[in-house]
Parts: C-alpha cells; structure tokens; sequence
C-alpha cells in the first residue's frame, strides 16, 4: 500500500479497530513527518522492518477484543501473518501448527493446545466455521491466524481451556492491486487462484474485493484424491465519516474422494504394520462439503473516543460423506468371535487372515444452519491520572443441525434376525467385504447393494448468549491491569427426543502488566474457562451436569531486542480443569445413588519460548518450543475422555519448530529452510506414537511483476504418524515428501 492512498483511508475511516493491522502505511507516513527522515532513510527503513511486519505482528484484537500492542497484552498470544504463511505455502489450517508453540495435530483440523483437545475456532473473532466436523479449512481467503493461549471464557464464551484460533479474513483494500498465481507439485497437484481489490468510485467511500482459488490432487493414500473450489467476494462501504460497513459473501466446496480418511493400523509400539497408502475406503467413497457464508461488519465511531464493532455471521452447509470406517483386523478378534466368524468368511468368499480388516460402511449426512450476532462498544477515558480502554460486549448464537445416519456391517447382516430369509445371509452382496491390509483389494463390494440399517434422524439446537465487560488501565508508564468477567447463559436441546439441558456461567479474567522499560513487559494473568458436558452424557432424570470448568495461572516475560529487531517471549502456566465426569466408585447397581460424578481432574502445566525478527537486514526467522505435562490428578482416570491412564492422548512433552529465512538482494531472490520436532505420544488406546522431525525448505524469485516460487516438504521423506487414534483406525499418517512449483503475477 503506498502512503498516500493508506493516508486517505486512514483519515476517511476513523476505525482503527477495523483497519489497523492492513494499514502499515499511515503509521510509517506518519512516523517519517515525525522524524523528518530522508528518502534514502525510508529505503533502509522498509527493508529492514519486512520481518517485524509479515513475520511479527505487533498488534492484535484478540485477547482483548481491543486493538492493543504487542507489549501490553497480559496473556500469551501468537500471530502468524500472511507474510509467513505464503512463504511457506500453507494451503490449509494443519500447516500452521508447526509454527505454535504448544499445538499439534489431533485429528482432521482439531488439535492438541496445552495438553487439552480443542476443536473450536472464530472467525473474525465471531462464531460459524463452515469447516466444522471432519473438513479441514482452506485458508486462501485468511490474512492472517490470531492465536490466544489458556482459558478464553472471559471473551469468547465455552470452549476448553487450551487456547483459541481466529482466522482473520481478506478485507477490501481501497489501493488497487491484482494477483495471479498458478502451481503444480506431485501427486498431480494442480491449481490456481486470482484475486483483485480497489476502489470502485472517485471519492474512494467504495471498495471492492473478488477472489476465487481451485486446486486438484491426487492423495498418497490409495483411492484418494481432492478439489477445493473457493470464491469470495466483499465490499466495503464508507457511508460517512464515521461509519464503515464491510459486506463478505464465500462459497467453499469441498469434493474429497476416497474419504472419510481414517489412520493406518500400527503395533503397540508405532510401527505400521502396512503402507502408508492403505485406506479402509473404496474408490466410490466420498466427503463432500458445500457452504455458503455471509458476513456483514459495521464499524461506527459513535462520538470521541467511543467505538463500536458488530459482527453479524451466518452461514448454512450440507456435507455427506459414504466411507468404510476400519472395524478391527480379525487377528485381533477374541477367540471365540474369532472362531465363529472364520467359516461364515470362508463360505462368504472374503479375506480372513489375521491381517484382514473388518469394515462398517457408514452413509451419513449433517447439515448445520448457523447465526451469530456480536457487538462491541469500546470507551477510551483518563480518569483520576489512569487511562481506561472499557470494553462492553454480548453475543449470541445460534446453530440448528440435521444428522442423518445410515450404516452396515458384518455384526448386523450376519444377524439371522434382520432377515426374513436367513439365506440371503449367504448373498455377498449384501455384505461390507473385509479387506486385507497388506494386499488390499478394492472393488469388490458395491455399497448400492449393501443391506442397509437406517438410526434416522437426529435434530439438535443450541444457543449461546455472552455479555461481557473488561477494563484495561494504564495506571502509569510501568503499569497496566487488566480485569474483566462474562456471563454466559446456554441451552442445548435434542429436538429429536425432546431432551434439552440449560445453565449460565461466569468466566471472569484478571490481568497485569509491569513494564521496567519500552524493552521489556512482565506480564501475568489468571482466567477461567468453562465447557458443558455434552448432552448425550446427561442424565435422563435427575439434576444435570454442571460445565466443566478450568482455572489457569500464568507468568511471562516479554523483551525487544536489537532495537526492535528481534522479539521474545517465555511463559509458564498452570491449568487446573475440574467438574469432569467420571464413574462413581461407590455406586451399586438397584440403588439410588447417581452412576456418574463430577470428581474428575485435570492439570496441565507447562513452559512456552518464541522468538521472531530479524537477525541481520537479509536474514530473519522464528523459533518456537513448548513443554507440557498434562496428568489426571482427580477421579478415575479411565473414564475420563481422551486419557490414558494419568495421561492425554497426543499431548507431547516437547515440541520445537523453526523456520528461517535469507534474502539474497543481488539475485532478488530468498531462501529458506525449517524444521518441526513433535516428541513421543500416546493414542487413545495407549498405542506409542513415535517422535519425528520433519524438514522443509522454499525458494522464491522475483522476475519484474512475475514471481516463482519453489517448496519442499518433508526434504527427507521422513515416515511419520501426525497423530494417533484407536487401536482398529491406527495412526493418521503424515505426508511423504512433496514438492510444489508456483508462478504469480502481481499488478
């Protein structure tokens, strides 16, 4: 963006809430009329501030919902810009994780933060994710992912207290530009995306942004492959002085053969024991994901000093998925089981060595229509000496889904009872044929003429309503607090079996700030989080479950280094979950008592380290490390979800990512190279998931208004499990090595 368009916009819109972090112009414009600095002086300047601006971001919205610097949040926050993301070809959310400190891989898009299993995500700090389920996000039309570590209750309602993801979107741009790019790689990946944004009128009170993205592969797993198609397009309208109002429309659709992908089987000590290609699904299987999102921002300053921000999101998406769920190899069938079924597989003509693999085929279908509305109203006053940012807040939600479920399997169409005949029983059609592992073969079964087994129709809704306060305070030049609290009120229903729960909670967050010079800030917090249990776990009669609940305590250090080339960060927390539902040990069968209690406990505690900036004018990178150690210390842990003994599933001790960057000026080009380490794990059946490190490395030239860009993924074709699951799905296996080539243009 150049200076003087950033200067107009800067002076139209007023709304620094909205528009900040794309608008690094008018802060530069207005720090050179400041310093009076030379021409020469801003060259030196742009060049060596690139990576304090794409790799570091010194401001963000999210833990405060403020937009606040760097050095003044009290709580650990990272943000990966879209400088880093295009540097290393992040085409989807999992190729993010490797640059956070303290998350990795669960499964599909969930993850592991802190030691805890965390699904949820916001959108422009709102609800509604159209990837929600078993997609996992495509992030073309993302600027930039927020991620706020520990309980988020205060601000952003349930969710488990490991910490939060914002995708932050592409807004319309009121310079004009256009970019297109078109790659290829391995595996006949394909693809291509274009996108242009400017102004559509002379008073420049319109702007406009179009994009669209396509990409096509084939996956390294047998009877895979994928097509993403996204189109996205907004407007962003000045009415006057004082009010911006943005308007968002993407459609996503998502066409994934071969899939619902599950892992591949593994022993006891994480060594698969076949292919990574092997997958339980036929050529003729399918997930498929359509959606369509609306978003509409309005931006008022309301009078001095006084802001408001609303959000209103809706979103409606339908995804059908046909697959074959892995059931359970036969050599690991009881004894019994096992001696029964061998003859029936024998007469059935299907694979039944111990290496065979049992199979449910699974028809499924779940549609989700979603609502949220979110406004923020945020003062700024001195009072008494001490300069107060008050936030006040609600938002509500709303999301209806229809599931509807359809499955077969041996168990049932070997069931005499299911049949009026009991000799179709020895009709193989009917049946989902067993595959062998090692020499898998497809086609065989045709799923259309399957005996089907329909579980009907499931219709839930659910609400939520937050309203929320927070003071910030600069109460002198080494001091600032922080306080805040929110109460929610929720309601779950069963619309299907008329069941429904509903409670309210109140999360509150304290906060503070020392800050001994401009250099460095000592910060610590204390937050609470809650999450409800899940309907189905609640108990047909008597009181409900109360929420899960999650206490964390949290000191760190902030420094600028290098005058302000380099910046570091060190936090320690302790996380303390409790309310978890576990098996009364006391209960006995006949009796009154409940079967189930809220003794269960978990802590987490752990150490996190991230450093980015620049190490010299040409070289800059970002390190990051975690440690966690994440144990049940209440009830029993066996009936405690995603654990293993004391343990959590997927939660590593150790994690270390780096990713480093060189330009070299004389060939305008710039190389650079990273790696990720994930320590040992356990999966959900205790099963070990080895430790690995992957490398990865890119290059880019820049040829006049034409730019190519080469990247290398797992340099050294590393074979690698990213997560682990139950014992008959195995371990999701990672990506071999790939390669992918890009071309843009930019105008």
């Amino acid at each position: 963006m150049n200076i003087k368009s950033g200067k107009l916009l800067y002076k139209k819109s007023l709304l620094v809430l909205a528009i900040s972090s794309g608008l690094a112009g008018p802060a530069f414009a207005q720090s050179n009329a400041e310093q009076n600095i030379t021409e020469k002086d801003i060259e030196v300047i742009t060049i060596k501030g690139r990576a304090a601006q794409f790799y570091f971001v010194d401001e963000a919205t999210m833990a405060t919902k403020t937009p606040t610097k760097f050095m003044d949040l009290p709580q650990s926050v990272q943000v990966l810009s879209n400088e880093l993301m295009l540097d290393q070809a992040v085409r989807q959310t999992t190729d993010l994780y490797r640059s956070i400190s303290g998350v990795t891989q669960f499964s599909y898009s969930g993850i592991n933060a802190r030691g805890f299993r965390q699904d949820q995500v916001r959108y422009d700090g709102v609800q509604g994710d159209p990837y929600s389920g078993f997609s996992i996000p495509q992030l073309f039309n993302i600027e930039r992912v927020e991620v706020l570590k520990g309980p988020t209750g205060m601000l952003y309602g349930a969710g488990q207290p490991g910490g939060l993801l914002n995708y932050v979107t592409k807004k319309p741009k009121f310079e004009q530009t256009a970019n297109f790019a078109l790659f290829t790689g391995n595996d006949s990946l394909f693809g291509g995306n274009a996108e242009t944004t400017g102004t559509l009128n002379e008073d420049e009170t319109l702007a406009y942004r179009v994009g669209g993205f396509y990409q096509s592969k084939d996956g390294f797993r047998n009877n895979t492959d994928e097509k993403n198609t996204l189109l996205s397009a907004g407007l962003t309208w000045l009415a006057n002085d004082k009010t911006e109002l943005i308007f968002q429309y993407d459609y996503i659709d998502q066409d994934l053969g071969g899939h619902r992908l599950r892992g591949v089987p593994v022993d006891d000590n994480g060594n698969f024991l076949t292919d990574l290609s092997y997958n339980a699904n036929e050529k003729s299987d399918f997930q498929r994901l359509e959606a369509d999102v609306f978003q509409v921002t309005a931006n008022i300053e309301l009078a001095d000093d006084f802001t408001n921000t609303t959000v209103i999101r809706a979103l409606s998406n339908e995804r059908n998925q046909q697959y074959h769920e892995n059931a359970g190899l036969v050599g690991d069938l009881n004894p019994a089981i096992k001696a029964a079924s061998l003859p029936l597989l024998g007469a059935l003509g299907f694979p039944a060595e111990d290496t065979a693999m049992l199979r449910q085929f699974r028809d499924q279908k779940r549609k989700n229509d979603e609502l949220s509305i979110t406004t923020d109203f945020v003062y700024e006053s001195t009072l008494s000496g001490l300069e107060h940012t008050l936030l006040f807040g609600f938002d509500y939600s709303e999301v209806e889904t229809e599931f509807h479920n359809k499955f077969s399997d041996l168990t049932r169409t070997t069931d005499a009872d299911n049949f009026e005949d009991p000799r179709q029983i020895f009709d193989p059609a009917i049946h989902v044929q067993t595959i062998d592992i090692l020499n898998p073969v497809y086609g065989v079964s045709d799923s259309s003429t399957y005996k089907i087994f329909n579980r009907g129709i499931t219709e839930t809704k659910s609400t939520r309503l937050g309203v929320y306060v927070q003071d910030q305070i600069r109460i002198n030049e080494q001091w600032i607090a922080i306080a805040g609290a929110r109460f929610d009120q929720f309601e779950d229903k069963d619309v299907t079996n008329n069941k429904k729960i509903d409670d309210n909670k109140i999360s509150p967050r304290l906060g503070a700030i020392y800050q001994p010079s401009e250099n460095m800030s000592i910060f610590a917090n204390r937050a609470e989080g809650f999450n409800p249990q899940r309907l189905s776990s609640q108990p047909d009669i008597g009181e409900i479950f109360d929420p899960e609940t999650s206490t964390q305590h949290e000191i760190g250090i902030k420094n600028i280094w290098l005058d302000g080339s380099i910046t570091t960060t060190f936090a320690t927390y302790h996380i303390v979950k409790e309310d978890v539902k576990v098996a009364n040990p006391n209960f006995i069968e006949g009796t009154d008592g409940p079967a189930q209690i809220q003794i269960g406990e978990v802590t987490s505690k752990g150490i996190e380290i991230d450093v980015v900036g620049d190490i010299t004018e040409h070289w800059t990178g970002m390190i990051n490390y975690a440690y966690n150690d994440a144990k049940i210390t209440g009830g029993n842990p066996d009936d405690i979800r995603n654990a293993i003994g004391d343990e959590f599933a997927n939660a590593p001790d150790h994690t270390l990512g780096m990713w480093t960057r060189y330009e070299l000026p004389s060939l305008n080009s710039s190389f650079a190279v990273g790696f990720d380490f994930v320590d040992d794990r356990i999966s959900l059946d205790g099963q070990k998931v080895k430790s690995y490190t992957t490398w990865d490395a890119s290059w880019q030239t820049q040829i006049d208004d034409f730019q190519v860009q080469l990247n290398l993924k797992n340099i050294f074709d590393k074979e690698y499990a990213t997560s682990g699951f139950n014992k008959r799905n195995g371990h999701f296996p990672g990506e071999p090595r790939s390669i992918l080539l890009q071309v843009s243009y930019s105008l």
